[in-house]
């Protein structure tokens, strides 16, 4: 593989899971002021001026270490970690039209639990080909770990 194919495959990659980012974000946004606004919410709920670069910043990592997983062979040898980062990257975009934009709050609980299993299994999988990688996924699943305890607090106290 040339140097210009793999620096094309990170930007490819990068732009993968910023694009993931900007799907999840057509039904995020507007709901931050309008629906969003009269949800209750925990005392140590992030502001959410945060969610933004946070999340940015998380993309950037997950396309960096899905690049370092894909350059030495490509998909082909890389077919197991890369589904299974796929389907972490589409049950993340789930969520966002599941809890903003359905305002289905319970099912995004349930939708979260899944993601948060399938970023471990991906991170594990990530692990045994590239410790890079492997370690590039922690802050993605540590933010969602945090991310599933506000998401079931905020569930419990709109439920009923």
């Amino acid at each position: 593989m040339s140097p210009r194919v793999r620096w094309l495959g990170l930007f490819g990659f990068i732009l993968l899971c910023l694009g993931a980012g900007g799907l999840g974000a057509m039904a995020t946004t507007p709901e931050i002021q309008g629906w969003y606004r009269t949800v209750m919410k925990p005392d140590w709920n992030p502001p959410n001026w945060v969610f933004g670069p946070v999340w940015t910043t998380l993309f950037v990592l997950m396309g960096i270490s899905a690049w370092l997983i894909w350059r030495p062979d490509g998909f082909k040898k890389a077919a197991l970690p890369l589904t299974l980062f796929a389907v972490q990257l589409v049950l993340n975009v789930a969520w966002s039209w599941l809890f903003f934009g359905m305002h289905q709050i319970g099912w995004a609980v349930v939708d979260i639990v899944l993601l948060w299993m399938a970023i471990a299994a991906t991170a594990i999988t990530f692990f045994r080909r590239s410790q890079p990688a492997g370690w590039l996924l922690l802050p993605y699943l540590a933010w969602v770990t945090f991310a599933t305890v506000l998401n079931f607090t905020i569930w419990r106290l709109n439920a009923g």
